[in-house]
C-alpha cells in the first residue's frame, strides 16, 4: 500500500519498540518520516534501513523548545507535515501514588505523558496539512481500566479528553485527532520484570501484542482511511477488556 505517499510524517518516541515499528509502517506505506526522540543514536540504527527519507531530531517531550526544534526541522527538511504520532512516555518513579509515590514522581509522569504530548500537538497543529492532516496520540489500557500505576494510568486516561478536546477545535480544518491504547506489547521496558509472555493468558487472543500491531493501528488513524474518525480511543488490547475480571482470573489459573 501507499497510502502515504507524498506524505511526512513525525513520530516521537521514535527509536524503539512501538515507535520504531511505526515509523517502519508509514515508511513502507510511502511517508517521509521524522524519528523524535532522546536518544538519537538508536534513532539513527532505526533510520538507517529506512533510506534518505527518514531525518533523525533529538526531541525532549519535557522541553518546549526541544519540542519546537525538533517540529521546525522536519518542516524545513520536508516542507510539510501531514502526520504527527506521539509514542514516547513511561512509568517513572514509583509507580502507585497512593503507597509510597511522591509529588515529584507524580508531577514528572503527568509531564511525560500528558503534557509532552500536548506540547507536540501544540507545536505541529499550526504545520499540519489542511484538510487531512491527522494526529494519532498513543495511551494504554491502563487510561481505560485499573492496572495499577497511579499516576502514569491517569495520565493516559487524560490523552482520551485531550483528543477530543482537539478533534473538536482542529476539526474544522479537516485535521483529525485519536488515540491508540495498547494492552501489553513485547518492548524492552519489559526487559527487567521477567518478560511480557508471563501476561500472555490475560488475553483472550492468547498473546501479548507485538509493536507491529500497533503501528497497523496507528497507520490506520493516520491514514485516509480513517478520514471520517476522530476523538476517538481505539484499544488494541487483544481482548483483555472484554472481560477484565475472566482474565485475572486466567492470570491466576495459568491457563
Amino acid at each position: 500500500m501507499d497510502r502515504f505517499a507524498g506524505r511526512v510524517a513525525l513520530v516521537t518516541g521514535a527509536a524503539h519498540g512501538i515507535g520504531a515499528a511505526v515509523v517502519r509502517r508509514l515508511a513502507a506505506e510511502g511517508a517521509s518520516v521524522v524519528l523524535a526522540d532522546v536518544d538519537t543514536a538508536a534513532a539513527e540504527q532505526t533510520a538507517a534501513a529506512l533510506g534518505p527519507e527518514a531525518l533523525v531530531v533529538p526531541c525532549d517531550l519535557t522541553d518546549r523548545a526541544s519540542v519546537e526544534a525538533a517540529v521546525d526541522a522536519a518542516v524545513s527538511r520536508f516542507g510539510r507535515l501531514d502526520a504527527v504520532v506521539n509514542v514516547a512516555g513511561g512509568a517513572l518513579g514509583h509507580p502507585d501514588q497512593l503507597d509510597g509515590g511522591t509529588d515529584a514522581d507524580w508531577a514528572a509522569t503527568v509531564d511525560l505523558n500528558l503534557t509532552g504530548p500536548a506540547r507536540v500537538v501544540r507545536a505541529a497543529a499550526p504545520h499540519l496539512t489542511r484538510p487531512g492532516g491527522a494526529v494519532v496520540l498513543v495511551g494504554s489500557v491502563n487510561g481505560l481500566a485499573a492496572f495499577g500505576g497511579d499516576a502514569y494510568s491517569a495520565a493516559k486516561a487524560g490523552l482520551g479528553v485531550l483528543a477530543k478536546n482537539l478533534a473538536v477545535r482542529l476539526g474544522p480544518d479537516g485535521v483529525r485527532v485519536n488515540v491508540v491504547a495498547p494492552g501489553t506489547v513485547r518492548t524492552r521496558v519489559w526487559d527487567d520484570q521477567g518478560g511480557p509472555d508471563r501476561l500472555a493468558p490475560m488475553y483472550p487472543l492468547g498473546r501479548v501484542g507485538e509493536p507491529a500491531d500497533i503501528a497497523a493501528a496507528v497507520a490506520f488513524l493516520a491514514s485516509d482511511d480513517a478520514a471520517w474518525i476522530t476523538g476517538v480511543t481505539l484499544p488494541v488490547e487483544g481482548g483483555v477488556l472484554a472481560g477484565p475480571l475472566a482474565a485475572l482470573d486466567r492470570l491466576a489459573d495459568g491457563t
